[in-house]
């Protein structure tokens, strides 16, 4: 312990052991199926006065984490792509609004319940409201779920959700200078900051930012270092005109958003935000007083369930109140289950103005390590979970005719010939030449929503679906096509489907989708008329259609 604290008195042999301990934990936490916030969180306390106590260096580590917060505020910004919003429509805003709103009221009674005081249940209430936007999209782009309804529902709420707490904490910027001004001095004195602020970035974001990204453009190194000065710039000025930085951030972000570079830049930016918040859990984590907190442990698993069950049916009913199927609603709910590192971030804010105790800070931050650790696991096997308990989700479903039937664009009386599951590159070929058929009726199978939109557009016959939902045929008239194509090249799905049909009594030929060899070999072992290898096909075609007659 002692060696510990020695070699900590020199910054660089400090800073050396965090990363060190850093990299063994994130090893543990991937091991774990753990986010990172986790095991940084885990680590602040390790290398903190409740254990190791070997940091001493605390204002540098404060600065980094301030702009690590930047940073993160920025890429929000950064991203923020409204037209998802747009493309999901009225269900991503009712479901953001309406999960913050009764996540908020139900958690204030909770927190009531359990003693605390108004202010105090405020700021907890609030602080279960916020879902991990990063960890979500690691998490669903990971499964290969990202493009999915529910997953787009999900980006779409959880966008909703960053806009809200930027809102809450810019009100509470405003609050932390306090001072002897009255409330009306406030409003007046925000509201003029906020323009003056609003009015120098539309300035530069029209008339200096696009000439001078084109000159720095030429290089990716300048273009990146200009794009952190802008934020902590703007951050900085925010904080001068009485906004917290992080609003200043998330605006400088927002500046760069219509850029043709903002690509380019947040995919620079990502590993430095990473690194930079290792800094601000270290100092979260280091700053908890275990002593303080050892008592809200039974209140930490009361809201820890609120949130791992609680948020994920408000969000059920609300979806199914507007239509959408149990399994959707299911799977979108699940992504709330968790709070996030601006529930932290909004904590702390609270903390500097003086509203909310280390106490309350070391409650939230129990919660967060509790609800994030437990729901990682729950979306990662979400369809197991969904196929465990899918009968008690039917109460959800309020309509019979759901919003997905009639997002699709087919009719079940009509009967088709051919339906193809899965319109990627290989199902949308194999539609263009089916399209040379008049005679041929077919309909085609998605989860897209971009791509159900598409093929509306061309006036082609297509459903939502998802050959994952168990439930799929049940919504699908296969029964008097004559071939059902599967373009999914997924070994346990397509076996999954094999099954369901030889359990429906289909009388028609099936044709299934394979990559490897041996999938190949497995799937050729059930009852279907051939396997499919795409790129075999693909090669076959060329070989005999072009390359064949120039060798000969």
């Amino acid at each position: 312990m002692n060696w510990f604290a020695l070699v900590a008195e020199n910054p660089f042999y400090e800073f050396s052991i965090i990363l060190a301990l850093a990299a063994l934990l994130g090893v543990v936490g991937q091991v774990l199926k753990q986010p990172l916030i986790v095991m940084f969180i885990a680590l602040g306390i390790i290398v903190g006065p409740s254990v190791l106590d070997i940091i001493h260096s605390h204002e540098k580590i404060h600065l980094l984490a301030e702009i690590g917060i930047a940073i993160l505020l920025f890429i929000v910004g950064l991203k923020l792509d409204l037209r998802i919003i747009k493309s999901i429509g009225k269900i991503a805003l009712l479901t953001g609004l309406g999960q913050v709103l009764f996540t908020s009221l139900f958690g204030y009674i909770i927190s009531i319940s359990l003693g605390f005081s108004s202010l105090h249940s405020f700021y907890i209430a609030v602080a279960l409201t916020f879902s991990s936007t990063i960890i979500i999209v690691k998490l669903l782009s990971d499964k290969k779920e990202i493009d999915s309804l529910h997953g787009q529902i999900a980006i779409g709420f959880l966008i909703v959700q960053d806009i809200v707490v930027i809102l809450v904490m810019i009100v509470l910027s405003t609050m932390q200078k306090g001072g002897e001004t009255s409330l009306t001095e406030d409003v007046i004195r925000t509201l003029i900051a906020g323009f003056c602020l609003m009015a120098f970035a539309f300035i530069a974001m029209q008339w200096v930012i696009p000439g001078l990204s084109k000159i720095l453009a030429r290089s990716q190194e300048l273009i990146t270092l200009f794009a952190i000065g802008w934020a902590v710039t703007l951050a900085s000025i925010s904080e001068l005109v009485g906004f917290s930085g992080e609003v200043g951030a998330f605006l400088a972000g927002i500046t760069l958003a219509s850029s043709e570079y903002r690509e380019a830049i947040s995919g620079r930016l990502v590993s430095l935000r990473d690194f930079l918040l290792l800094f601000f859990f270290v100092h979260l984590g280091a700053n908890l007083d275990l002593s303080l907190i050892g008592g809200q442990v039974a209140a930490s698993l009361y809201l820890s369930i609120f949130v791992l069950i609680g948020n994920p049916i408000i969000v059920l009913i609300i979806m199914g109140l507007m239509g959408y199927r149990k399994r959707t609603s299911f799977l979108a709910g699940l992504t709330v289950a968790q709070i996030s590192e601006f529930s932290l971030i909004f904590a702390g804010l609270g903390l500097a103005v003086g509203h909310i105790t280390n106490e309350i800070m070391g409650l939230i931050t129990l919660v967060g390590l509790i609800t994030i650790g437990l729901s990682t696991y729950l979306i990662l096997y979400s369809h197991q979970i969904y196929n465990w308990i899918s009968p008690a989700l039917s109460i959800f479903e309020r309509n019979k005719r759901s919003t997905e039937d009639e997002e699709s664009h087919f009719r079940k009386s009509k009967k088709y010939d051919v339906i193809i599951l899965g319109l990627g590159r290989f199902g949308n070929r194999l539609a263009e030449m089916l399209d040379e058929h008049p005679k041929i009726n077919y309909l085609g199978t998605d989860f897209d929503p971009n791509v159900i939109q598409e093929w509306r557009q061309l006036g082609r016959d297509v459903k939502y679906g998802d050959i994952e939902d168990p439930e799929i045929l049940e919504h699908t008239p296969f029964q008097e096509s004559r071939l059902i194509i599967s373009t999914v090249p997924d070994k346990e799905l397509s076996i999954s489907l094999i099954k369901s049909l030889k359990r429906s009594n289909y009388q028609g030929k099936l044709f299934v989708t394979a990559v490897t060899s041996k999938d190949f070999q497995e799937l050729s072992k059930y009852e279907v008329e051939s396997v499919l290898l795409p790129h075999q096909m693909a090669a076959s075609d060329f070989y005999n259609s072009y390359l064949k007659s120039r060798l000969e």
